[in-house]
């Protein structure tokens, strides 16, 4: 069960990713559980996670749970608008969090990995709180809630997905119920933004350059760029 303490508002250090991270995962995005969308209302792009392929890249003490990064979708197979997929130049890179194991919650049976990819770091989060009272300001109800709204994109099976990880949030936890799941990945989507929003992490978007760090430094970072955008 997930500890009661709380959570940190970002995650990794400020200097930027430490190893093993980054780290570069790509696939044609598939059709997951059916969950996300559906019983949870956070859409999420599924790549293949069959173990044999990811124990070839993923450090072998790589731990279960939910981590940040940054993705691309290649425009050529993405039926998303260009404003998601990309710029008039190249592929747009993009905030994501993502999960990788096997969620306790729902008692799966094999490994996948999941990413919600979030909006632009200059548009509004992913996972905001909505009160329903606010449209229907009649209901007295106590029974109201909020509701937590996350970014929604259309669909794009088929699309070829890169995702470079940048950072650990989180180990899996099972949960009382899909409410509290729920919010916990609000609070990831927060963490994920706030701790993408530190410059050294911050240049893998491709917002700014990084006028900080040293001479190789830098070139990994346009590596790691460049790799994103290569389809």
């Amino acid at each position: 069960m997930r500890p009661d303490s709380p959570r940190p508002t970002t995650s990794g250090p400020d200097s930027g990713p430490e190893p093993p991270f980054p780290i570069r995962l790509s696939g044609p995005v598939i059709k997951g559980f059916g969950r996300g969308s559906k019983e949870l209302g956070i859409p999420t792009a599924n790549i293949p996670a069959d173990d044999e392929n990811l124990s070839s890249i993923l450090p072998a003490d790589l731990n279960v749970g939910v981590y940040y990064g940054v993705v691309a979708l290649d425009p050529a197979t993405s039926t998303t608008t260009t404003n998601v997929a990309a710029s008039s130049t190249a592929p747009r890179i993009l905030p994501a969090v993502l999960s990788i194991g096997y969620n306790p919650f729902y008692r799966n049976e094999r490994r996948s990995v999941e990413i919600h990819i979030l909006p632009p770091l200059s548009s509004s989060p992913s996972g905001t709180t909505e009160n329903p009272a606010a449209d229907n300001p009649r209901d007295d109800s106590e029974t109201t809630s909020a509701k937590v709204k996350f970014n929604k994109l259309p669909d794009f099976y088929g699309a070829t997905l890169n995702l470079l990880m940048l950072g650990y949030i989180r180990p899996e936890y099972d949960y009382v119920s899909l409410e509290a799941l729920v919010e916990d990945i609000r609070v990831d989507c927060e963490v994920a933004r706030r701790s993408l929003m530190r410059s050294a992490y911050r240049v893998y978007l491709g917002e700014e350059e990084d006028s900080t760090g040293t001479e190789q430094e830098q070139e990994q970072i346009q590596r790691e760029k460049a790799w994103l955008r290569r389809f």
